[in-house]
């Protein structure tokens, strides 16, 4: 799967990892549930660190069609909670 992170670039992910990311992901959108901003700070940051510890980094001169996009790492609560579905950022498997 091709994964966005805005205003960086898209990195290639494996299928495999979705379930460790689903756990962030459902943290995540607990914290935003709650209101929590300095716990949604860092789940965001902790779930983009590991897109990119996990993913392979697509050259910056290509443009593939991305199947999952993800928010900027200084986006607000407010910016994530536009992007999520009912699933979170991550369609669960």
């Amino acid at each position: 799967m091709i994964v966005r992170i805005m205003g960086e670039g898209q990195v290639k992910l494996a299928d495999s990892h979705f379930a460790e990311l689903d756990k962030l992901d459902d943290e995540l959108l607990e914290e935003m549930e709650t209101g929590d901003g300095t716990g949604f700070r860092r789940t965001l940051h902790a779930l983009l660190d590991k897109v990119r510890e996990l993913g392979e980094p697509l050259p910056d001169d290509s443009l593939e069609p991305s199947e999952l996009i993800l928010p900027a790492p200084d986006a607000t609560l407010e910016d994530v909670r536009s992007f999520l579905s009912d699933d979170g950022l991550f369609p669960s498997a």
